[in-house]
């Protein structure tokens, strides 16, 4: 069974950067889309990030209206890890971040990782 690890969250100040990593434990074929969500307390949990995948030298990038222009989503596809490069980080952006990976044939999620942003 793979998992998906997240790392990279933390406590940060408003303007700050953070980079989440997400790396799976095994190979996953035919991924077709890898993305992060957010859930913040007493709300529903969103998509951050999304990058659609098509062959290898393919792929599609779509951003939350809130995160464009902060936020950047890229992988590595040799180490099967994705990451999300948050900038310019605000305290709305607080939350518990989840990383997701879908394949033809399942659908991955990490455990979540905290990114708190204060002053």
């Amino acid at each position: 069974q793979v998992q998906l690890v997240e790392s990279g969250g933390g406590l940060v100040q408003p303007g700050g950067s953070l980079r989440l990593s997400c790396a799976a434990s095994g190979s996953i074929d035919s991924i077709r889309a890898m993305a992060w969500y957010r859930q913040a307390p007493g709300k529903q949990r969103e998509v951050v990030a999304i990058m659609s995948i098509g062959d290898s030298t393919n792929y599609a990038e779509n951003y939350a209206d809130s995160v464009k222009g902060r936020f950047s989503v890229s992988r590595d596809s040799a180490k099967n890890t994705v990451y999300l490069q948050m900038n310019s980080l605000k305290p709305d952006d607080t939350a518990v971040y989840y990383c997701n990976i879908r394949s033809r044939l399942a659908n991955y999620w990490g455990q979540g990782t905290q990114v708190t942003v204060s002053s």
